[in-house]
């Protein structure tokens, strides 16, 4: 059954709460370039090159889905046993159910983040870089997952557009947090002037990737030393997969509460 307007309202406080929480990164946003700075001049050429093609990748992906595109083919699989195929039929699940396939999702790339930062973290300065495009692509597959279990399809453009404010959410300080957050409340807005100020933003995308990339420079650091760095990355990919899948699922729930209590308005 739909959740009642009283409900839904009990649940849009609880995701404003979390807005709230959110912590300020700033110095921790600062100390992650040093680490990234040491890699610019260590690393050998043919590895910049590959994060090089990660960026062309990640253009692609905002403007065509690439190689990164998920299914809603899924949508079964996270709704088993519940005769759930489509988009549409997933718009009218309690919210409630949502959170469920969502944890369940979020338990299951946790794990596998923990697996690959084991993997990748045993050879230390060369296997970080490629940790790191890994690690992207282990978390724009989960919030698209996360998309489709909230009922939207990361297919569309303008839904990877959301994807990428969500990996930026992260990566924000607080008033970049602020920002996005005052963006992204005008995402399901009629209004087409709010709309183009959003889709605009496409053009800076690669900033997006570089402050992702040094938010997360001073974890990766330690993973930096061979052996050693096993233990890092499996800690730091688990850690960094789960705040992208909470700050995925409360960011979309809020927006499927919206439309929701709109549409109980109307």
């Amino acid at each position: 059954m739909m959740e009642s307007k009283v409900q839904l309202m009990e649940e849009l406080k609880k995701v404003e709460e979390w807005e709230k929480n959110q912590s300020d990164l700033w110095f921790w946003e600062k100390l992650g370039r040093l680490p990234f700075k040491l890699m610019d001049k260590w690393t050998p050429d043919y590895i910049q090159r590959k994060i090089g093609i990660l960026l062309d990748e990640l253009g692609q992906y905002i403007q065509t889905g690439g190689s990164y595109l998920s299914s809603v083919s899924k949508i079964s699989s996270y709704y088993p046993g519940m005769d759930v195929s489509t988009l549409e039929q997933v718009e009218k699940l309690p919210v409630s159910t949502m959170d469920a396939a969502v944890k369940q999702i979020t338990g299951n790339r946790k794990r596998l983040a923990t697996v690959q930062g084991a993997s990748t973290g045993i050879g230390g300065v060369f296997t970080l870089t490629i940790d790191i495009p890994l690690l992207l692509s282990l978390q724009l597959k989960t919030l698209q997952d996360i998309a489709i279990c909230y009922g939207y399809d990361p297919n569309v453009k303008e839904e990877r557009l959301f994807i990428i404010k969500c990996l930026q959410y992260v990566s924000a300080d607080i008033v970049g947090k602020q920002a996005i957050l005052a963006q992204l409340s005008q995402f399901d807005s009629p209004d087409d002037a709010s709309k183009r100020e959003i889709l605009s933003e496409l053009q800076g995308w690669r900033e997006v990737f570089f402050s992702y990339r040094d938010q997360i420079g001073w974890k990766k650091f330690f993973q930096m030393i061979p052996i050693a760095g096993l233990v890092f990355g499996a800690f730091i990919n688990r850690s960094a997969v789960n705040d992208i899948a909470e700050a995925g699922k409360m960011l979309y729930r809020k927006r499927r509460i919206i439309v929701r209590l709109n549409g109980n308005k109307e």
